[in-house]
């Protein structure tokens, strides 16, 4: 098909349309649903996506956990396991013993439904305690904005001082208020705060920048209780030290944990970007489930586009006579009734298109990242819309290129 033909076969196309505009509004409404659910969706899940990524990547490339569970299920279809809890003891005797060039903290969690107050402002019983040591703001992602980190001798002595999270200073303090130095109640106890983390975004509504962090001796005198469980997180120097890093922590903590030889280890060791990929990894289902849902809806689009193609044949069937009769080839009448249903089908799929990225994006907005354009899916989704077309419109194109150019000359 040359590019004179071309064009004029989409004028007629677009006169078609334009003559029976009511029904092929519709039409392409119906495909541009079914674009709006596939693009739509799959938007939401790339911002889901690069939330994910971001806040994972805050933790830094080469940082890993030891923890007394796994999060996920494992390969074979085993359901996640819980061991015993990890003690203090352990958790200090891995610290001291572990000689990798790599950065250990011990951590313990305190409560997540703790109320904040300085004088006349008070938070709801939403803040989140933890207790830890020098290194776990390092280990964690976290950045001081102001302030400085805990002193050896507040370690030791378990001193009620409190580094808090960006928005609990902007909740509690006067914007000409400096946190630093004033003091705050958490529960019953006064504590002197000493530093303000930089912001840190939230992730599916949770968020650092609300954490209270304490001396890890002051978490265990202020909010003892039994079987406390402490976390482990170490960070390494070098991202390419990980594998090396991993297979030493494992080892020592399998001795410290009393694991014997060929037993499976009673605690789990997860890092920070295959937590990401695990969560990547876990939403494809939705992705799949969204082009199942794309593709009944266009198959729902492509029978009403059929239809409507047909009846066009019908109701044009003297004007295909008079094209016959002045010259015009089979192939020619197939193309013009294909570019019809062609045209139709990408009206509603830049239609879906264009409401599938916005609706997508109203994620965005809601977990704080950026806007996102699924380019692939964009691409796709056309495609998908001339495949419909082509499909949609073969028949009705084959059956209007077949009559017979006299009785469509006298057909009334």
């Amino acid at each position: 098909m040359n590019i004179s033909v071309f064009t004029e076969n989409i004028k007629v196309a677009l006169s078609s349309i334009r003559s029976q505009l009511l029904r092929a509004l519709i039409t392409a409404l119906i495909i541009a649903i079914g674009i709006m659910a596939l693009v739509g969706i799959l938007t939401a899940i790339a911002s889901v996506k690069d939330s994910i990524t971001d806040s994972f990547s805050r933790l830094g490339a080469n940082s890993f956990s030891i923890r007394n569970y796994e999060m996920f299920v494992q390969t074979g279809g085993e359901r996640p396991q819980s061991y015993r809890v990890i003690s203090f003891r352990e958790a200090n005797e891995f610290k001291e013993r572990f000689t990798f060039p790599a950065k250990v903290s011990v951590s313990m969690y305190c409560t997540g439904s703790a109320i904040v107050r300085h004088r006349s402002q008070e938070t709801n019983p939403n803040i989140t305690v933890r207790g830890s040591d020098e290194n776990y703001l390092t280990t964690s992602g976290y950045e001081l904005q102001q302030g400085r980190n805990f002193s050896f001798q507040e370690l030791q002595s378990g001193s009620n001082v409190v580094i808090i999270g960006s928005q609990l200073a902007e909740t509690l303090f006067d914007e000409n208020v400096d946190p630093v130095d004033n003091y705050v109640t958490i529960g019953n106890v006064r504590y002197q705060v000493i530093g303000v983390t930089k912001e840190r975004g939230s992730t599916f509504g949770f968020t650092g920048d609300r954490d209270c962090i304490i001396p890890l001796m002051a978490a265990r005198n202020n909010f003892s209780r039994q079987n406390v469980n402490y976390a482990i997180n170490v960070s390494t120097n070098n991202y390419l030290d990980m594998e090396a890093a991993i297979g030493e922590a494992q080892g020592l903590f399998r001795v410290i944990r009393g694991v014997k030889p060929g037993e499976r280890s009673n605690f789990d060791i997860a890092r920070s970007d295959n937590i990401a990929e695990i969560l990547i990894d876990n939403i494809r289902h939705v992705t799949w489930a969204a082009t199942i849902i794309g593709i009944i809806t266009l198959a729902g689009a492509a029978i009403g586009l059929m239809n409507i193609m047909l009846v066009s044949v019908t109701e044009r069937t003297r004007e295909v006579g008079v094209r016959k009769a002045i010259g015009a080839k089979k192939q020619t009448i197939k193309q013009q009734f294909l570019t019809e249903a062609i045209v139709i089908c990408q009206i509603g799929g830049v239609l879906g298109i264009v409401f599938g990225v916005l609706v997508g994006n109203v994620m965005s907005l809601l977990i704080g990242t950026a806007f996102v354009v699924p380019w692939e899916w964009v691409i796709v989704g056309i495609l998908m819309c001339t495949g419909v077309g082509l499909i949609a419109g073969y028949y009705p194109a084959a059956k209007a290129a077949g009559l017979d150019p006299i009785e469509s000359l006298r057909y009334e």
